[in-house]
């Protein structure tokens, strides 16, 4: 097992952090190495230690939360869809500037194609075309419909367009994927 520098992972963070909170104040076009340095207080040099350039540091930090909410779904395998929904909408709770930055108008257009594609991936094994409700309905017109009300619904949370509680909201979803899925 490697120990890694407490020192680098402390860089690392100031980073994400710092990345994480530019990106709920300007346009990803619009953040520049530099701003990252400054906001994270770390020099350029330690940014293009640990990352290629800003492309790298957003596709990391994206990979790093959806490998996170894959974990979510292993464990939630056994579960039904409401508990499994509070498990995500937990996470989501705890990774807030992360998840509103992301899915807010000023965020990266790129997390939300990402996450569509890890929602379908994950409901991909819940759908059967061949027998119940879905018979003779194309599998990927299903999934698309499916993965596409998610992602809107947690954009919709994190836009504050929905006033019900998280735990309403993942209920709700849980509630309406077990009799449609």
């Amino acid at each position: 097992m490697s120990i890694v520098d407490r020192r680098i992972l402390k860089s690392q963070e100031a980073i994400k952090n710092a990345f994480i909170k530019l990106l709920s104040e300007k346009k990803f076009d619009e953040i520049t190495m530099q701003h990252i340095s400054d906001s994270a207080n770390v020099g350029r040099r330690t940014i293009y230690h640990h990352y290629l350039d800003k492309y790298d540091l957003l596709d990391k930090l994206i990979e790093e939360h959806i490998n996170e909410l894959r974990k979510l779904c292993k464990l939630a395998s056994d579960m039904d869809f409401v508990k499994s929904n509070l498990l995500w909408f937990e996470y989501f709770e705890s990774h807030y500037s992360f998840f509103s930055a992301m899915l807010s108008s000023k965020g990266a257009p790129f997390f939300r194609s990402r996450f569509l594609n890890f929602v379908i991936e994950e409901l991909e094994n819940e759908v059967n075309i061949t027998e119940g409700n879905h018979t003779g309905l194309s599998k990927e017109v299903i999934l698309k419909f499916f993965g596409t009300a998610i992602v809107g619904i947690v954009e919709s949370y994190f836009k504050q367009e929905l006033l019900d509680s998280p735990q309403s909201i993942a209920e709700q979803v849980g509630i309406l994927l077990d009799r449609n899925l």
